[in-house]
């Protein structure tokens, strides 16, 4: 059996979130376990669905039902990324801002950082593609 369809999503998942974190501490100045979670540079889901995708299309090719299927799931996933996560972290911020008049605590404020930039999906994408390239290899 090939578990590469099922091995490869996870080293994706695994290498976009270690990338993250590293990028998050750098920016940070510290350990950044605080920032772990939606958002943030790449997009863990964005490198899952390519990688699944890729890795479909380079063995089995272009032309395959799984392959249209993967491409779907990956369209939607960025889509939410890109529009409808994003939009749920701005209300969140404005959320955060009338409760701050209201005198709520810090600690009950809404995550605000939940979406995905352009940029961040475009390097959770070629994280996707790199790993399957990878495991195509190996």
């Amino acid at each position: 059996m090939d578990y590469a369809y099922a091995i490869t999503p996870f080293i994706a998942w695994l290498v976009a979130g270690s990338l993250k974190f590293i990028i998050n501490s750098v920016r940070a100045g510290d350990w950044a376990f605080g920032h772990i979670g939606y958002g943030g540079m790449p997009s863990n889901h964005s490198a899952i669905v390519s990688s699944t995708a890729s890795l479909i299309a380079l063995r089995e090719g272009i032309q395959t039902p799984a392959f249209g299927v993967a491409v779907t799931l990956a369209f939607i996933v960025v889509m939410d990324a890109n529009s409808l996560r994003r939009q749920i972290g701005k209300h969140a911020k404005a959320i955060n801002e009338l409760a701050k008049e209201t005198g709520v605590r810090p600690e009950e404020s809404l995550r605000e950082r939940m979406g995905h930039s352009t940029l961040e999906i475009l390097v959770g994408l070629f994280v996707g593609y790199s790993i399957a390239k990878l495991i195509i290899y190996l």
